[in-house]
């Protein structure tokens, strides 16, 4: 469920993109972000700082693309928080005494600082590859192809691609945190709060 309510401004955005075009579908996610995170609060009475970055820069960039009726700019967004998160969880490595990923899995699983390190920089890896994939769809990709159709492209990428290879990427990560931990924790490894960095591209 946490990992549908991260993917919720995305979704909707898919959703009236379908229906309207993609101006609408970013002041819809604009909202949606907004609201998120409101609804997080009221739950929690926090903010969760994956959430507040990620709003930032849908209202940037989303207001933007209205403004300036560019949709370049909402088309960068994905890369922009990708490459957010990308550098937090390399430059946690060299900040403070423990990892991005083990400071957000502590009290879930006991691991060699070595593995630790490791589960880091590939997260680093992963949201640093996810964010160049998308410039190569958003603006390279099908270049022989119509405006509408890249676009189309784009979108459904935005969409199911970059949430197909997170859950992807996550069930890895479950696999090789299972060869690391005593048997009765391994399960606890698929539902690791690393999933909360990938919300709303």
């Amino acid at each position: 469920m946490k990992f549908l309510f991260d993917f919720f401004p995305i979704l909707l955005f898919f959703i009236f993109y379908k229906l309207y075009d993609i101006y609408a579908a970013t002041l819809v996610m604009i909202i949606a972000s907004v609201v998120q995170v409101g609804a997080f609060w009221l739950k929690h009475r926090r903010f969760e700082n994956m959430h507040l970055v990620t709003l930032a820069l849908v209202v940037l960039l989303g207001g933007a693309t209205l403004l300036l009726h560019d949709e370049r700019f909402v088309m960068w967004k994905p890369t922009a928080v990708n490459w957010l998160f990308a550098v937090a969880f390399f430059g946690s490595a060299f900040i403070g005494q423990r990892p991005l990923i083990e400071r957000m899995m502590t009290g879930a699983i006991d691991l060699p600082a070595e593995v630790w390190r490791k589960l880091n920089h590939a997260w680093a890896g992963f949201f640093f590859l996810m964010g160049a994939l998308n410039i190569y769809v958003a603006f390279y990709y099908g270049l022989d192809l119509d405006a509408d159709t890249r676009r189309e492209i784009w979108v459904n990428f935005k969409l199911f691609g970059m949430m197909g290879l997170t859950m992807l990427f996550v069930v890895a990560q479950a696999f090789y945190l299972a060869k690391h931990m005593p048997e009765e924790e391994a399960p606890s490894a698929a539902n690791s709060d690393t999933t909360d960095a990938k919300k709303e591209e």
